[in-house]
């Protein structure tokens, strides 16, 4: 493999603005998972008569179109050059921020929300791999680590920013993004060196459209499946593409020599079963985040900007594990186990809602409890199930496998969301929030016998690889998916 690196004469490469730089522009990307979270009720009453489920996709739209792209946008950046692109993203996610502000309709807002998400996908890959081409081999460690924490940051501040922000209107929670992205867009040329790998194939675009749709058509069929009916002729069309497409994409990423999905590497067995356990767990996480806003606002009444207070405690949480405990117990137990204890932990604390929890608000005694158990299983399973891929595959193949988690996880976001659609069944009552939580109880169980099975395959054979292909991995998507947990 061979890489050129272009600068120009007035490309001055400090370090510590290069971190500033591309950590700023990272915060933003993942800021949008968590703030739009707690926007969302006010959203809700500002298209009075729009469904739960058709609202849905103000959040699902733009995890559909980051999950289908963030793998392509490595592979791009690779071949094209890596300021170009995140330049290119941050332009990109910075004119969907400004016209998410500015939407007139639900419509327009999910398709501005894709927008975004194009952006964010082209920011995210890039970011660390500029980030690394700036900083010595002796500094890198630092700098990946304060990188790698923005997500933790953006997690804890994005419910309370957004209840501040919500005091004026919810466009404010896209406004917020605009000045940064603009100073980014304005110093980035002159403190990003260029870097390309001139090797690099051309990834498969038509396959991660095909991705998008499928996962897209299942989603919808989901959430429509409340409003329509489950026999609606519509539903079951939705349902028939998504199987159809999703087939199709199977069978052109056997052919295409970059493509969307990297299935030889899924060989691996203890690969195959860290996906399934990051979907399973990411459907419980993602649905968690969307159920608390709802159940804050819709069932106990609490303004935007206490909701979103309450609700920082368990990304804290999740920072402080993943800091201090998520690599000493992955080091010292592996992956599967300390994967498996973060989703008992996380069951734990959803089954002290279904247990403490009612009509009366019950802070202390009942929320609050069960955040500490649900962050601490976040911190735990993020960081270790990633990490998987570092240990059953080589180092020229963890771009692919990284693309492969990278990719289940952003599905099973998708999937959690429309799942919780489906059991509130349009009417967010108790009974219905009381089913997803064990919705969540279910998943995190199910995803921590998956680390189970991950810590049983890996004491009887450690040493299994799947065999090796001649396309060259995306060094950036593999980073992104190894140092920085807390994306969502």
């Amino acid at each position: 493999m061979t890489a050129s690196t272009g600068t120009s004469s007035r490309v001055v490469a400090r370090p510590g603005v290069v971190l500033l730089l591309v950590s700023a522009a990272a915060f933003l990307a993942s800021l949008d998972l968590f703030i739009v979270n707690i926007a969302f009720p006010d959203i809700q009453l500002a298209f009075p008569g729009t469904s739960l489920a058709t609202l849905s996709w103000v959040l699902n739209g733009y995890t559909v179109a980051f999950a289908a792209l963030l793998a392509p946008a490595g592979r791009l950046a690779d071949r094209y050059g890596r300021r170009l692109v995140f330049l290119l993203g941050v332009a990109v996610f910075t004119a969907g921020s400004a016209a998410c502000a500015f939407a007139p309709s639900i419509p327009l807002l999910v398709a501005f929300r894709v927008l975004q998400a194009v952006g964010a996908a082209l920011v995210m890959p890039t970011s660390l791999a500029l980030l690394l081409t700036a900083f010595p081999p002796a500094r890198r460690a630092t700098a990946v680590s304060i990188w790698a924490a923005v997500g933790g940051v953006a997690a804890a501040l994005g419910p309370p920013l957004g209840g501040l922000l919500l005091q004026l209107s919810w466009r404010w929670v896209f406004l917020v993004n605009i000045p940064v992205g603009l100073l980014a867009l304005i110093f980035g040329p002159r403190v990003l060196r260029e870097s390309r790998d001139t090797n690099s194939g051309v990834p498969d675009l038509l396959g991660a459209v095909g991705l998008a749709v499928g996962v897209g058509a299942l989603t919808w069929a989901l959430v429509s499946g409340t409003d329509h009916g489950w026999n609606n002729p519509g539903v079951i069309t939705g349902f028939a593409a998504a199987v159809l497409s999703l087939l199709w994409v199977v069978q052109r990423s056997h052919r295409h020599p970059v493509p969307v999905l990297d299935l030889p590497s899924l060989r691996a067995p203890n690969l195959w079963l860290a996906c399934m356990a990051m979907l399973l767990f990411t459907a419980a996480f993602a649905s968690m985040l969307f159920g608390n806003v709802l159940f804050l606002t819709g069932l106990w009444r609490e303004p935007a900007i206490v909701a979103g207070l309450w609700l920082s405690p368990g990304p804290l949480m999740m920072v402080l594990v993943s800091l201090t405990l998520g690599g000493r117990l992955t080091s010292r137990l592996g992956p599967g186990p300390t994967a498996a204890l973060g989703g008992v932990l996380f069951a734990i604390g959803a089954a002290i809602w279904l247990w403490r929890l009612g009509p009366s608000p019950d802070y202390g005694g009942g929320l609050l409890p069960g955040q500490m158990f649900t962050g601490a299983g976040v911190g735990l399973v993020m960081p270790s199930l990633s990490g998987v891929v570092s240990q059953v595959l080589p180092p020229e193949r963890w771009g692919s496998g990284s693309s492969m988690i990278n990719t289940a996880r952003q599905i099973g976001a998708v999937l959690g969301t429309a799942a919780l659609v489906v059991l509130y069944d349009g009417h967010p009552d108790l009974d219905a929030f009381r089913r997803g939580w064990l919705f969540l109880i279910a998943a995190a169980l199910t995803s921590a016998l998956a680390g189970c099975a991950i810590a049983a395959r890996r004491n009887s054979n450690d040493t299994h690889q799947p065999r090796q292909e001649e396309h060259v991995p995306s060094t950036s998507t593999s980073s992104t998916t190894l140092r920085s947990p807390t994306q969502q």
